[in-house]
C-alpha cells in the first residue's frame, strides 16, 4: 500500500511540474515533433501561428440578411399522355400546382432581388421570404436573361437589408469564400470553401448567345442554393451561385457561381431597359490549340475563326486567323475570358483590341452592335 501510495505522490509530482515547466515556454506558438528521414531523425518546427484559420463570421453576419428564400408554384401537366408525345399537349391532361424552392439576394433597399433565371422559369406565382423577420412578399419578374441564367424580381418594401458588390476580376484561386443561401429549404444556410479556378465554361445554359464564365468552388452547394450569394470574407458578393456538377444531384465538391461583374451589368440593363443589351463583335473566336499554335504561331490569346460580312469587326479592318491577345487592357487566353470581357459592354461602346498578325501586334478599336447590326 504503501508504494502505491509512493507512485501516486510521484507521478501527481511529476505532472505538475511537467506544467509549471511548460508554463514558462511561450503558449501555443510552436510545435515540434520528430520526423524520420533516410532513417534519420529530424527534428521539425512550426509557428503555429501562420495556421489560423479564416473567420467567416463576419461575411456570414453581413450576407446572411441579403439572402432571401424564393418559393415557386407552376401549374403544369402532371399526367404525361400519348397527346403529350404527338402534340406536346394535352386538352384533357390533369393540370395541377407544382412547388419549388431557391434563393435570392437584395441588390436595393427597395426591393430589387437578383435570382437565377432557371429559378423562377416558367413560374406563375413567386413568393419572397425574407430572412429577418420572415415576412412573406409576392414578387413580380422585372426581366431575365436566360444566356447568363440570371433574372430580376421586385417586391413593394423599403429599407431592406442589401448586399455590397464587390469586384470579381480581383478574386484570386485559392482564396476564401462562403455560399450563402437555402438548400432543402434549410433556410440561411452558410457554407465555406475556396476559389478552385475561374472562367469555367460548363455548357450548361442552353441558349443560342450564352455567356458562362463561371466561378468553381468547393464551398457546399447543393438545390435551393440556386440564386443565393457567394461572398469574401468581407461579405461582399462576387457571384451568384447556379450550379453543381454531381452524379447524384447534391453536393460532389464542385460548385459554380456567375461573376458579380457580369451579374452587376445584366442588372442594370434589366433595370433600366427591361432587357439585356448584348453587345456583339461580328466575328466568331476561337480557343488555340497545340496544331493551331504551330500554324498561328502563337499559343496566347483566341484568334478569329469567322468573320461575318459588314459586322463589326471586319469594318474595324480585323481578318480570320488574327490573333486576339488582349481586350482593352485585360489579357484574354481563351473564348471564356473574351465573352466575359465583351459581356461587359453595351451596343455602340468602342473597344480595343490587341491582335497579333504574321508576327506583328497590332490595335484595333471595334464598335459594337446589337444582334440587329445597329448601336
Amino acid at each position: 500500500m504503501k508504494k502505491i501510495v509512493v507512485f501516486i505522490a510521484a507521478g501527481m509530482i511529476s505532472g505538475f511540474g511537467g506544467a509549471w515547466i511548460f508554463s514558462l515556454t511561450d503558449k501555443k506558438e510552436v510545435v515540434s515533433f520528430e520526423t524520420p528521414f533516410s532513417g534519420n531523425a529530424e527534428r521539425v518546427t512550426y509557428n503555429t501561428s501562420t495556421f489560423n484559420a479564416p473567420d467567416f463570421v463576419k461575411a456570414s453576419e453581413a450576407a446572411t440578411p441579403t439572402v432571401v428564400f424564393i418559393k415557386t408554384v407552376s401549374n403544369v401537366n402532371q399526367r404525361q399522355t400519348i397527346w403529350d408525345e404527338w402534340f406536346g399537349w394535352d386538352p384533357f391532361g390533369n393540370m395541377g400546382p407544382v412547388s419549388s424552392t431557391g434563393s435570392g439576394v437584395i441588390i436595393t433597399d427597395d426591393g430589387y432581388i437578383v435570382t437565377n433565371h432557371h429559378v423562377i422559369d416558367g413560374a406563375d406565382k413567386i413568393d419572397v421570404v425574407l430572412n429577418g423577420n420572415k415576412k412573406t412578399y409576392t414578387a413580380k419578374v422585372v426581366g431575365t436573361d436566360p444566356s447568363t441564367d440570371l433574372a430580376v424580381l421586385k417586391i413593394e418594401a423599403k429599407n431592406l437589408p442589401k448586399i455590397s458588390v464587390a469586384n470579381s476580376e480581383n478574386l484570386k484561386t485559392g482564396e476564401w469564400v462562403v455560399a450563402v443561401g437555402n438548400p432543402f429549404n434549410l433556410t440561411s444556410t452558410v457554407t465555406a470553401g475556396i476559389v478552385s479556378a475561374k472562367g469555367r465554361n460548363i455548357n450548361i445554359v442552353n441558349n443560342q448567345f450564352p455567356i458562362e464564365s463561371f466561378i468553381q468552388t468547393d464551398a457546399a452547394i447543393n438545390p435551393g442554393n440556386s440564386g443565393g450569394a457567394l461572398v469574401n470574407t468581407s461579405g461582399e458578393l462576387v457571384g451568384i451561385n447556379t450550379a453543381i456538377m454531381s452524379k447524384t444531384g447534391a453536393y460532389n465538391g464542385y460548385g459554380f457561381a456567375i461573376p458579380s461583374n457580369i451579374v452587376a451589368k445584366v442588372v442594370k440593363d434589366i433595370i433600366d431597359f427591361g432587357e439585356v443589351q448584348r453587345a456583339f463583335t461580328g466575328m466568331d473566336v476561337r480557343d488555340i490549340d497545340a496544331g493551331q499554335a504551330e500554324r498561328l504561331k502563337s499559343d496566347n490569346g483566341v484568334y478569329v475563326g469567322v468573320l461575318h460580312k459588314d459586322g463589326p469587326a471586319q469594318a474595324a479592318g480585323l481578318k480570320e486567323d488574327d490573333v486576339i491577345t488582349k481586350v482593352g487592357d485585360k489579357k484574354v487566353d481563351s473564348k471564356v475570358a473574351f465573352d466575359e470581357q465583351i459581356a461587359y459592354h453595351r451596343p455602340g461602346d468602342k473597344v480595343k483590341l490587341t491582335v497579333l498578325r504574321g508576327g506583328t501586334t497590332k490595335e484595333y478599336t471595334l464598335t459594337l452592335t446589337n444582334r440587329d447590326g445597329t448601336t
